[in-house]
């Protein structure tokens, strides 16, 4: 068992594509300084969790496996066409004594394991969602249908979301029983009414999604490794 004898698994839906990225392979096996953005996600949470199930893509399973063979905390499934549906396909293969469920992206590969440690630590304190998050430093304005602006929230209200994102397992398979697709779990979650705690992000858990992106990705592996 993992913490506190609890049982956690993570999920790690890498089934993009790199199109955004103007690759010709998966974003996930982009590599940087060596390492592929799949493998450096699974570094961030792989000492603290029980197992690893990845939703790759279609055609691309073997190669992912292959980077992991040595390892039999981590399982390769075949991913969805959507975010939501590789995670419901990797929630269909946890294991059924998970106590939590960590959601990871391989785009937010340079999230450290401190960034993990605080999701845990809050899920095990009594939280049952919880995603880490950042200031906003732009200004933000709502528009309507016509691109007009209707309002300007408070910075002070507003977090930019990261993951990995934390769960207790009976909620976010509830929430994924909805069949809804979001852009995070924590949306899933909070159309259950359930409250989601927001614990501190940091700004190198930076999704990488495009070419300038990856290129500050680059920097950032050369400059620290």
């Amino acid at each position: 068992m993992g913490i506190n004898g609890e049982f956690f698994s993570a999920i790690i839906p890498a089934a993009g594509s790199g199109d955004r990225l103007g690759q010709s392979i998966p974003k996930s096996l982009v590599v940087i300084n060596g390492k592929t953005l799949i493998q450096r996600a699974v570094e961030s949470i792989l000492p603290h969790v029980d197992e690893v199930i990845i939703a790759a893509p279609k055609d691309f399973e073997l190669e992912i496996s292959g980077l992991f063979s040595d390892n039999k905390k981590i399982k390769v499934i075949s991913g969805g066409e959507v975010r939501s549906k590789s995670v419901a396909a990797a929630l269909s293969q946890v294991n059924q004594n998970a106590d939590y469920i960590l959601v990871h992206d391989a785009a937010r590969c340079f999230a450290t394991q401190a960034q993990t440690i605080r999701v845990i630590d809050a899920l095990l304190a009594g939280d049952h969602a919880v995603v880490p998050g950042i200031e906003v430093v732009d200004t933000i304005k709502v528009i309507d249908a016509n691109n007009f602006a209707e309002s300007t929230p408070s910075r002070s209200s507003l977090r930019a979301v990261q993951t990995p994102q934390g769960f207790s397992a009976r909620i976010l398979h509830r929430a994924h029983q909805s069949g809804n697709d979001a852009t995070d779990d924590a949306a899933l979650v909070e159309a259950l009414g359930i409250a989601v705690r927001v614990v501190p992000g940091e700004p190198n858990a930076h999704k990488i999604t495009t070419p300038a992106d990856l290129e500050w990705a680059k920097r950032l592996a050369e400059t620290n490794e």
